[in-house]
């Protein structure tokens, strides 16, 4: 009988009281026990440090001080890590059920030697936890993708430790798409496996990686990962992306956000997709 790989979790937090004990208790309630927690916390003022207090025994490790951002708190992260694999949350994203990491851990344990990527798929959810949409394609159909920006859930995602070995760590040039440079870096010519009966995590919208207003900086940031990673291909869904996220950029300074959010949801519904913005 194979080990039991040991997982990981870290989770980047700056003024997350809202959310973060969510996040910490589907960490601590999972039926799998080979799992530790590591908490970086950017140096909140919210309350958030009197959560981690507070949950001290559901954390293996904790600190809070100021950072210069999501990849500089996770790279702080894995200087404390033992597991096998690795998963990134936001303290707004949760694993969906009690069983999750069991039932990845099953998966794990198959995977062929040369795989450092697994992935399920990830439910986004609005403030009120209702299912916006589940996220997350085969990687035949998420490969041609991921060659021109992010087509894979990062919060579905596990890293095998050795991906870091490898690779080194995310840089801290970027501000929103430093997970996409790291996974580029190993995937422009390696494999992924996908975990299409698994719903890993729910990420709650408003995040850095579905922010309506972040995303042309995180478009020209996939832009930069690609020329650093000497990716040249035709990125012509990337493109259409791109342009879409400029409308939407102009728009909002003329129709307000809250306007702009709205005929979004009108092109979604147009194109045979669900409101996302405004449900």
């Amino acid at each position: 009988m194979s080990k039991k790989p040991l997982i990981s979790v870290i989770v980047a937090v700056h003024n997350g009281v809202k959310t973060l004990q969510r996040c910490i208790d589907s960490v601590a309630g999972q039926t799998y026990m080979h799992k530790e927690l590591i908490i970086m916390d950017g140096g909140s003022t919210d309350g958030t440090v009197d959560i981690l207090h507070a949950n001290n025994d559901k954390i293996n490790y904790w600190k809070s001080e100021p950072d210069k951002g999501i990849y500089h708190a996770w790279n702080k992260a894995l200087e404390h890590v033992r597991g096998d694999w690795i998963c990134f949350l936001g303290s707004d994203d949760y694993f969906w059920k009690m069983d999750v990491l069991e039932r990845v851990a099953e998966q794990l344990s198959s995977v062929p030697v040369t795989i450092r990527v697994v992935y399920g798929r990830v439910a986004q959810v609005n403030e009120k936890g209702e299912v916006l949409q589940i996220v997350g394609d085969s990687w035949d159909k998420a490969k041609p993708r991921f060659l021109q920006g992010m087509s894979i859930p990062h919060p579905g995602l596990m890293h095998h430790s050795s991906l870091f070995a490898v690779h080194g760590k995310f840089d801290e040039s970027y501000r929103v798409a430093g997970d996409y440079e790291l996974l580029l870096r190993e995937l422009k010519f390696a494999e992924a496996y996908f975990m299409p009966d698994i719903i890993v995590a729910g990420v709650q919208r408003g995040g850095i990686s579905n922010n309506i207003t972040l995303t042309s900086k995180v478009y020209k940031e996939e832009a930069r990962a690609r020329r650093q990673n000497q990716v040249f291909v035709i990125p012509y869904i990337w493109a259409w992306k791109y342009v879409k996220s400029v409308v939407r950029s102009g728009l909002i300074p003329i129709i307000g956000v809250k306007r702009t959010l709205y005929v979004t949801d009108i092109y979604r519904k147009l194109t045979g997709r669900p409101f996302y913005w405004t449900k």
